[in-house]
């Protein structure tokens, strides 16, 4: 296993220990679980940003455009107050 000296700021090393303290859990702990879901998420990010320059959003639009038109499910239809004000639900 590897070691690191970590300087932290006084008010994030408080806020790591009432932590810990909560979660009953060392510091030593505490912080590597952050570090290691910090990571995940990182790799997460990088996944998406890189399938997504992968896409094609005017294949994607067209295989869309070329459904047939379709009535909404039920629960799946838009809010009133949305569709007649012209707001789209994805903005």
């Amino acid at each position: 296993m590897s070691q690191f000296p970590l300087r932290l700021p006084d008010h994030v090393m408080e806020q790591a220990r009432d932590a810990a303290n909560e979660d009953h859990v060392s510091m030593n702990q505490l912080l590597v679980a952050f570090i290691a879901e910090g990571l995940g998420h990182r790799r997460g990010l990088r996944a998406m940003r890189e399938r997504a320059a992968r896409g094609n959003p005017e294949a994607a639009l067209a295989i869309l455009e070329s459904l047939p038109s379709a009535q909404p499910e039920p629960g799946d239809e838009m809010p009133e107050a949305e569709t007649e004000a012209g707001i789209s639900p994805h903005t």
